[in-house]
């Protein structure tokens, strides 16, 4: 479980209130009702991938750790971290982390070089909370936990989270549209804002905004705008942003995860391959994948070069939920 080595905040908030927590568990549950019985169980029976088992109904992101030989998963409403087996099972809870209590564990990186796990929390419902911690792998002990935005801040929606060859995070704002800078010690260094960010105006076309993002080798970030499928490149050192030219639609993208330096896995409704020949100046859609949507992809990872989908939604009637880890193969 996790320590209290330090604990860094930019304003107040009531980390312990839970009120509207499970808000979007009916529109989920309207849309989930919306499809035939019988295309589910298609679905479910055709799909290859990894079940296990949770307390939870909803999951946020998965990322594979080689060194354990575990995904770690992100418990969404349970604001922790859990392990599961490449064998499924039950997962096994990590990270508890009581001064966030209340509010969701989203988006989830795997720092190596640095032995840490980076996880994002947020508040989704009133959106008066971002904030992320940084966790010791294996003894779980927290090193850092820093509040980006409380309720005196601008409306705000923490979400994912990459890093650089240096160690600084770059954490989403999907509500905002900004990225936060944070350094190694869980300190801000900048804020990165720009209206190159807004694609198109209005409330739909910004109801999700900027969400997945990955670090590129080359210097760089990758960061996806999830309503209008927007994707953007931004220099590290300089912070010069820059719209990647997609052949294909990115729209309702949200997990990112790099195969290589050139190819791209877009989580989502459908999920998709992209690749780029430019060192990202252009790049098109080469493949899609469905598998099982109605769990609604949220995140990719890869393991042994093999690309796993995480899904949000986990179904059961029981005290324990069967989630899935989906194998992402793509077609053209």
């Amino acid at each position: 479980m996790a320590g209290c080595c330090s604990c860094r905040r930019r304003g107040k908030s009531d980390p312990t209130s839970t009120s509207g927590r499970c808000g979007s568990f009916p529109l989920i549950l309207f849309i989930l009702s919306a499809i035939p019985t019988s295309l589910i169980f298609s679905l479910e029976q055709s799909t290859k991938s990894i079940s296990y088992l949770s307390d939870h109904w909803f999951h946020e992101c998965a990322k594979w750790d080689p060194l354990s030989e575990k995904f770690l998963v992100s418990t969404f409403y349970g604001g922790g971290l859990a392990e599961v087996s490449p064998d499924g099972g039950e997962e096994k809870l990590v990270v508890k982390d009581p001064a966030v209590a209340g509010y969701l564990s989203a988006g989830v990186n795997i720092d190596q070089v640095r032995k840490r796990v980076l996880v994002v929390y947020s508040d989704p419902i009133w959106s008066r909370y971002s904030g992320i911690g940084a966790y010791r792998l294996g003894t779980w002990d927290r090193i850092f936990l820093t509040q980006l935005a409380g309720p005196g801040d601008e409306p705000s929606l923490a979400d994912d989270v990459a890093v650089d060859e240096e160690g600084n995070a770059y954490i989403t704002d999907a509500r905002s549209n900004k990225i936060w800078k944070l350094n190694t010690d869980g300190e801000l260094l900048s804020v990165i804002k720009s209206d190159i960010f807004v694609q198109k105006k209005g409330l739909l076309n910004n109801f999700v905004g900027l969400n997945g993002i990955v670090y590129h080798s080359n210097g760089y970030l990758l960061v996806i705008h999830t309503s209008t499928g927007s994707l953007f490149k931004i220099n590290t050192k300089t912070e010069e942003i820059t719209l990647v030219k997609v052949e294909g639609s990115l729209e309702r993208g949200d997990g990112l995860e790099l195969m290589s330096n050139d190819k791209l896995v877009v989580a989502g409704t459908p999920s998709r391959l992209v690749e780029s020949s430019d060192d990202w100046i252009t790049a098109r859609v080469v493949g899609r994948y469905v598998g099982v949507i109605h769990r609604i992809p949220s995140a990719a990872t890869v393991k042994d070069g093999k690309v796993y989908l995480t899904h949000i939604v986990g179904f059961g009637f029981g005290t324990k939920k069967t989630h899935r880890l989906a194998e992402a193969i793509f077609t053209p």
